[in-house]
């Protein structure tokens, strides 16, 4: 694995937090705002549910998924600062060029042009955080950057709410892609790769299979000998189908069995998933730090526990008696269930070898996002269609209620990945 030297300030690694967790927060809030959106795109285009899954489900997921491999290969071995910078440039123009579409094929090719752009950010950046943050460092840290997807919310759901209510869902789509054109250039202008820049140092010894350009069929076989990452690979894809099948349809959701309009509700959703998803995610992060540094065993046995408790709070959204109430548990759970992104995302970057960090990332969403991002939500919109002759508008709710029980199933993942952490680290590196 890698350790930091000392040539970087701590003044430059908060400044390379903050570049990189504004490219992430801008990076999550174009499916955010479709999300929003897909009840006005259904009556412009004359689209079914599961039309509309399949535009937030698989045409994205499968093109990110699948170029998030090579790119992640060229993150292990190449400037990662650079394809940061080029992908951030490339998803924020297309995001803007879903505008113009005027059919559903025409808006189902512009979302995969979108995915294949977002596929180049998340893998690098981890990577880079965690040549830049010590072990004991990387859970805060890495909470730090995954606030991201929290403050696109707050972000993304109040201007995109408005913005679709007020002018429609195309100036919509123009609002939230032209922005990102700024981070894109603050990267490709101000931040550094740390290779070229004699920042780190190796450490400890990397395994012969994965050295410095090892293909990804070598590596993914690697991976897959370690118990603790076949769990956290199973984890990832079942919490995305549970996760994505109901984030992508709670605003469909709720102006169909409330009546809500999408200014309204995208003010919520900001309170509810913005507000408490970015406390959580940042006091996940600390505690880990504070209360089990350089313990991934214990901070994996406590996120299964936190997902075993979502599961049953999720569940009650959907049997709440009002929008207010459903709102309230929704905040619960978002807290909840934020606490374990930092340590998560941190666990897989001490577990691999340094040379394989983004890749070991790229490999996590390559089936998280088929399986789940890419199913989930057309699941969740095909249950809906077939329920809706039982029970009409409240179709929606009951498909929604089906799947809350599956985050038990990811909570078992996580207590089995706990079990054998300590094993699997010390066969990685010893620290």
């Amino acid at each position: 694995m890698s350790e930091v030297g000392g040539d970087a300030s701590p003044a430059y690694k908060r400044y390379l937090l903050g570049v990189l967790l504004v490219i992430q927060t801008f990076s999550y809030a174009d499916g955010l705002a479709l999300g929003l959106a897909l009840q006005s795109i259904k009556r412009a285009l004359a689209l079914t549910d599961t039309q509309l899954g399949l535009l937030s489900g698989i045409a994205f997921a499968a093109f990110y998924s699948i170029m998030g491999l090579p790119i992640a290969r060229w993150a292990d071995r190449g400037n990662r600062v650079t394809i940061i910078s080029l992908t951030a440039l490339a998803w924020s123009v297309m995001v803007a060029l879903c505008s113009s579409a005027t059919s559903f094929g025409q808006l189902l090719l512009l979302r995969m042009g979108v995915a294949i752009g977002e596929s180049g950010c998340v893998p690098p950046a981890n990577s880079l955080i965690a040549d830049y943050f010590a072990r004991a460092e990387r859970p805060r840290a890495t909470a730090i950057y995954m606030l991201g997807p929290s403050l696109s919310m707050i972000v993304g759901y109040v201007v995109a709410g408005w913005v679709n209510e007020l002018y429609g869902w195309r100036i919509m789509f123009l609002i939230v892609g032209l922005p990102g054109l700024l981070p894109a250039a603050l990267a490709w202008f101000t931040l550094r790769e740390p290779r070229r820049a004699g920042l780190v140092t190796p450490v400890g010894d990397v395994a012969p299979c994965l050295k410095k350009g090892a293909d990804v069929g070598t590596i993914a076989r690697t991976l897959w000998r370690q118990s603790t990452f076949r769990h956290l690979l199973f984890f990832f894809s079942v919490a995305y189908f549970f996760g994505y099948g109901i984030l992508q349809w709670q605003p469909t959701f709720f102006v169909r069995s409330y009546g809500l309009d999408t200014g309204a509700l995208g003010t919520w959703f900001a309170l509810v998933y913005g507000v408490a998803g970015a406390l959580g995610t940042y006091c996940g992060g600390v505690w880990a730090g504070r209360f089990a540094p350089r313990d991934e065993r214990l901070q994996l046995r406590a996120m299964a526990v936190v997902y075993a408790a979502y599961g049953a709070v999720s569940a009650l959204v959907y049997l709440a008696p009002n929008a207010y109430a459903a709102f309230a548990l929704m905040a619960l759970a978002a807290f909840g269930s934020a606490t374990t992104i930092g340590p998560l995302f941190a666990t897989i970057q001490t577990l691999v070898p340094s040379d394989m960090r983004a890749t070991a990332v790229a490999v996590v969403y390559l089936f998280a996002n088929l399986v789940g991002l890419g199913i989930g939500p057309l699941a969740a919109g095909a249950l809906s269609d077939a329920l809706r002759p039982l029970v009409g508008e409240e179709s929606l709710r009951y498909a929604l209620l089906a799947l809350t029980p599956g985050y038990l199933w990811c909570g078992w993942h996580l207590w089995c990945a706990g079990r054998t952490i300590r094993e699997d680290l010390h066969e990685v590196h010893d620290e």
